[in-house]
């Protein structure tokens, strides 16, 4: 960690802190309308997909996420001002959505017989495959960017604090526009899209405005492949981040499952579409109050605890499922929404994990263990995503959801043997510890 870091971040702390809460908030905002749990999902199965379509979703997300930060890492690390690559990965993130929204408001996707184009299904996998490429980015980006400017004590309080506003207004904007939208006789996409590709341009500006002084550090190039090879010795030198990205594998299932819970409540108990809009504001809602709690237990007890709740929290999403599918009465049909508050789970579950890198090693080594993160989260859904999808038909909803609940009770129980990275005597004044395994 350079001096220069750390003289110039007091300075320009609470400005830096306030625009990533901004960022954070118009990007919760435009996200809630293409909700990877629920809305998502719900359009490619009004354009022709089906189950296994809806499990090949999380792989396309997962791949996103995991192998372009990977590759990315050494040029992330050498840039000097982070928030330019931030500002052109919200440039990028738009355009899908920007597309989709066009082609649903100009009516072009349709066959002239009240049906998608066949065409319009594959071009929507391909800009949301696109799409991730530049979250991915983004994300290992933007995380970078917390470690580079807000101590280690303050992001529990950066997560509240964006989970918190952002959900709330996220909310009040579902309630608003999309239940109208939603009855239109198209399903209402065309808006819907258009609100993530205003909001990920609106997030750019924030992105503009913060004070970053410019790292230097060099790398020299390095074949691609490397970059795995890299991530790979971490993962056999470095016993405490080993035991991490056991936690993370295992917590991946929870992303398998992402696309199979409004399948369930549309297609097996038959609610309606417009429920969509109440299921996203219910978990939304859960996201927000579970910030509430995780962002100021990790700043007091650290991110392992906070980590251990979360992720318990989240197993609770696919036992719920299964047994409303289980019971399957007009009580659970009314009940269903429930099953939405535990998966709000997962943005703070990921932020902890994130931010338990961020601890565990020197600043310079952010981007690379950040992407192998994401590796570890993608890898188990490239193989486990179709399967489950595939597993529906002939074993029903109640199979995939138990044996996704069993996954996420094994990551709870990993997260005990994660050690807790405050207690060691190389962690500085709230900074990232420079403990790291050669």
């Amino acid at each position: 960690m350079g001096s220069q870091h750390k003289t110039d971040l007091p300075k320009h702390l609470p400005r830096n802190f306030f625009l990533l809460v901004l960022y954070q908030v118009i990007q919760r905002v435009g996200w809630i309308f293409k909700t990877e749990s629920i809305i998502i999902p719900a359009f490619i199965d009004s354009i022709g997909g089906g189950p296994v379509l809806r499990g090949c979703l999380p792989v396309l997300n997962r791949l996103g996420l995991a192998i372009p930060p990977v590759l990315f890492a050494r040029r992330l690390k050498i840039t000097p001002l982070k928030k330019r690559v931030l500002l052109v990965c919200c440039l990028s993130k738009s355009f899908p959505f920007a597309v989709l929204s066009l082609i649903w408001l100009t009516g072009v996707w349709g066959s002239g017989q009240g049906a998608a184009s066949g065409w319009i299904l594959w071009l929507s996998l391909l800009l949301y495959a696109s799409f991730f490429i530049f979250v991915g980015i983004s994300q290992v980006t933007e995380q970078t960017l917390h470690g580079k400017l807000i101590r280690a004590n303050l992001r529990g309080r950066l997560l509240t604090a964006s989970m918190t506003v952002g959900a709330s207004l996220a909310i009040i904007a579902a309630l608003l526009l999309m239940p109208g939208w939603l009855r239109l006789p198209d399903g209402g996409f065309g808006w819907i899209f258009g609100m993530p590709a205003l909001a990920f341009l609106f997030a750019g500006v924030a992105v503009l405005a913060l004070r970053e002084s410019p790292d230097h550090y060099q790398q020299p190039p390095i074949h691609p492949l490397t970059h795995f090879r890299e991530s790979w010795s971490i993962l056999v030198r470095d016993r405490s981040f080993r035991r991490l990205a056991v936690v993370a594998a295992l917590y991946s299932s929870t992303f398998m499952m992402f696309p199979h819970y409004q399948a369930l409540g549309r297609d097996r108990m038959g609610l309606a579409h417009h429920n969509l809009v109440f299921w996203v504001c219910a978990q939304n809602g859960a996201t927000m109050l579970a910030s509430l709690l995780a962002g100021p237990v990790a700043d007091r007890f650290g991110n392992r605890l906070a980590l251990k709740i979360a992720v318990f929290g989240t197993a609770l999403a696919p036992l719920c499922a299964f047994l409303l599918a289980w019971i399957e009465s007009e009580m659970t049909q009314q009940l269903y929404w429930l099953v939405f508050l535990p998966i709000g789970m997962t943005p703070i579950t990921i932020k902890l994990i994130n931010n338990y890198t961020l601890e565990i090693v020197p600043r310079e080594l952010h981007p690379r263990y950040l992407s192998t993160v994401g590796l570890c989260l993608a890898i188990p859904v490239v193989i486990g995503g179709p399967l489950m999808g595939w597993l529906i038909g002939p074993a029903g909803f109640e199979a995939v959801f138990l044996l996704g609940a069993v996954f996420l009770v094994l990551a709870g129980a990993m997260t005990f043997c994660l050690d807790e990275p405050r207690n060691s005597k190389n962690t500085s004044a709230g900074f990232d510890a420079p403990r790291w395994t050669e």
